[in-house]
């Protein structure tokens, strides 16, 4: 039943960090252009690599 006292705390803390990290994400501008990550792979690169 003590356990409960430090796995709830700790379990509330990393959730909340979660959401602190979620929340930075959106703030930054990482989910601005999905479509662009997405769409950049499928384009070749006309330049030859060089050895």
């Amino acid at each position: 039943m003590t356990d409960y006292f430090y796995l709830i705390p700790i379990a509330i803390g990393l959730g909340l960090c979660g959401l602190a990290a979620f929340l930075w994400s959106l703030q930054s501008g990482q989910y601005d252009d999905l479509q662009g990550a997405a769409e950049r792979i499928l384009h070749q690169d006309d330049v030859p690599l060089s050895h």
